[in-house]
């Protein structure tokens, strides 16, 4: 299998007629996850324009003045986490990126009882000016990633033995959705191989959630940490690279691996990323799946040994436990979000 394998998830979209072919790419997107919790996703259906939009809409506005970004800023939203930061405005590992961002969620307006109740990451975006135009582009994106994200989550319960609407019926009934555009500005080369973590837009780290369904321009600097080293990812036109996040890991106990990663922006150029998050609704509880193992994919996994938690938390790049996660979605990425915005989290 190659490092970063490129998958087509034609099939788990498709018509009946292509129905039989779901087993093969099943079988594929396990061993992904299973191996290097990393691949590309083709075959998604998703028009190329929607994000080459975006890309415009994104550029235009980072170009702005940092006072006129600011009047979408995060803090304007409430707990809604809605809007921009600046350069240095999040961090990871307890140091600034090099990077600023925006973000965007699903549409909720004051009447949602999830808004009127003050549940946090809920509300209304906001949106920069063009505001209609920004609406019109995001808004449709999300659904259209949305779709996308569950046909690959269809595809992982097929190769983990669960009925295909597994995920749906008991995790993503409604999905918490994250969408962000993050700007890297130029940044220095640094020396080859070189580790030092000032140099990174974004340090080593691994998402959260579920599942991260990236888009990313031509300038590369994404880089996965595989067994024999660092790789790097590179950027295939009209694709998203799929990444697991510590949920998956958590849920499937260590079986699909939420892998380490890091960004570095060396192309001399402004890099843009428009990161999907596929997160389980907010009150979803965090317990096992019910892993049976597929007749015909092979034998269910064995029981892990007792050391396994252990071994796995010092391989980490956190030393983490996650088989320790407990509750709600909901109460767990409230603790994430604190260490990423701790300013915004003391509000």
């Amino acid at each position: 299998m190659p490092a970063v394998p490129t998958i087509d998830i034609g099939p788990l979209l498709a018509p009946d007629d292509l129905r039989d072919r779901v087993q093969d790419v099943a079988r594929a997107i396990d061993a992904a996850c299973r191996e290097v919790g990393f691949f590309t996703v083709v075959g998604h259906g998703v028009d190329p324009a929607r994000r080459a939009h975006l890309d415009t809409l994104a550029r235009a506005f980072f170009a702005r003045p940092d006072d006129e970004k600011a009047t979408v800023a995060m803090a304007r939203a409430g707990r809604a986490w809605r809007g921009w930061f600046p350069v240095g405005g999040e961090l990871t590992s307890g140091r600034p990126d090099r990077k600023e961002g925006l973000y965007f969620g699903a549409e909720l307006g004051a009447d949602d009882p999830r808004v009127q109740a003050g549940v946090p990451l809920h509300g209304a975006n906001l949106f920069p000016a063009p505001v209609d135009e920004w609406r019109a582009a995001v808004l449709p994106y999300l659904a259209e990633l949305t779709r996308v994200g569950q046909a690959v989550l269809r595809g992982m319960a097929v190769g983990l033995g669960l009925d295909a609407d597994w995920f749906v019926r008991h995790l993503t009934t409604d999905p918490l959705v994250l969408f962000r555009i993050f700007h890297y500005p130029p940044g220095p080369a640094g020396a080859p191989g070189s580790d030092d973590a000032d140099e990174w837009g974004v340090g080593e780290h691994t998402d959260y959630g579920l599942l991260t369904l990236l888009g990313q321009d031509d300038a590369g600097g994404l880089q996965v940490r595989t067994p024999d080293g660092w790789i790097d990812v590179a950027p295939v036109p009209d694709s998203f690279v799929c990444n697991l996040g510590d949920m998956l890991d958590r849920l499937t106990g260590g079986r699909y691996r939420s892998t380490a990663h890091r960004v570095r922006n060396t192309s001399g150029r402004d890099r843009l990323s428009f990161p999907f998050f596929f997160d389980p609704s907010w009150d979803a509880r965090l317990d096992d799946l019910p892993l049976l193992g597929g007749a015909d994919l092979g034998q269910p996994p064995a029981p892990a040994p007792a050391s396994a938690s252990a071994s796995a938390s010092a391989e980490r790049w956190d030393g983490r436990d996650l088989q320790g996660i407990t509750g709600t979605y909901g109460d767990y990425i409230l603790t994430k979000v604190r260490h990423v915005f701790p300013d915004l989290a003391a509000e």
